[in-house]
């Protein structure tokens, strides 16, 4: 059996920030594992610990500063991974969820998977499509905000998360795509030992081209026009002192904002 993780390195902004141009300046980004694709390597880490003959492969698309990020996911425990960017990757201005999908794909039918794992979203544009998009293409049977799996040699039942607290239990034929919720299990750190496993463990590189997409997966209707920090309405009022104290300036501030009555 074979697992493919979709794994993004997302950035993180500090609390004081610049912008450069359409960007944010990349000085004041810190890059880490989505946290959603975080839970999916775990996930798939986890099945292949259970059951003999299973390989965990991860893909994604990024520049190279992203290897970093995919080496985390071989140190937990996946396989060898595959990395897509070029140079028309890099000078495109926004990536969107069709562009992913489109690459994604066409990875997971050079691979044959049974099993595409996703993370429900990513933590920078929170699209949350990416997953049921690859799985449309592939033709795949699919079950989005997954957090409890069970997997038996052709079917998943699973647990999802739907509006309102309510959990749908329903199996899902392999092969599969599968979006994974947060929770769904505890992600392991990368031991010592593991980082080291993971720089011998093959990662491959490859280009459009070479995966066998041109240029035109990148043309998009989304463009970016303006990256701006929003002004705040208003600022936030702290109270100090003892609890009888602050009650009555806070129950005051209430009555002046016309929130209860005087």
């Amino acid at each position: 059996m074979k697992i493919l993780v979709t794994v993004k390195e997302v950035a993180e902004v500090d609390d004081e920030f610049g912008i450069s141009g359409l960007d944010i300046d990349a000085s004041d980004l810190e890059y880490n594992l989505n946290e959603w694709d975080d839970y999916a390597v775990e996930e798939a880490v986890q099945l292949s610990e259970e059951r003999d003959g299973v390989e965990v492969v991860t893909v994604t698309i990024g520049p190279e500063r992203s290897e970093e990020t995919i080496r985390m996911a071989l140190a937990k425990g996946a396989d060898r991974a595959l990395r897509v960017w070029d140079d028309t990757l890099e000078d495109a201005q926004y990536l969107d969820v069709s562009t992913k999908a489109d690459i994604i794909t066409t990875v997971a039918e050079a691979e044959e998977p049974d099993l595409v794992l996703t993370g429900v979203q990513a933590g920078d544009d929170s699209n949350g499509a990416t997953g049921v998009a690859v799985a449309e293409r592939l033709d795949y049977e699919w079950a989005a905000v997954v957090n409890a799996l069970d997997l038996s040699d052709d079917v998943a039942s699973v647990h999802r998360e739907l509006e309102g607290g309510i959990e749908e239990l329903t199996d899902v034929e392999l092969p599969a795509v599968l979006t994974i919720q947060t929770g769904i299990n505890e992600p392991r750190y990368a031991s010592l030992r593991g980082i080291r496993q993971a720089q011998r463990k093959p990662l491959e590189t490859s280009s459009l081209e070479e995966i066998g997409l041109d240029e035109s997966v990148v043309e998009t209707p989304v463009e970016r026009t303006d990256m701006y920090e929003p002004e705040s309405e208003s600022d936030a009022v702290i109270w100090e002192g003892d609890a009888e104290e602050t009650a009555s300036e806070l129950a005051q501030f209430l009555r002046d904002k016309g929130v209860v009555e005087g």
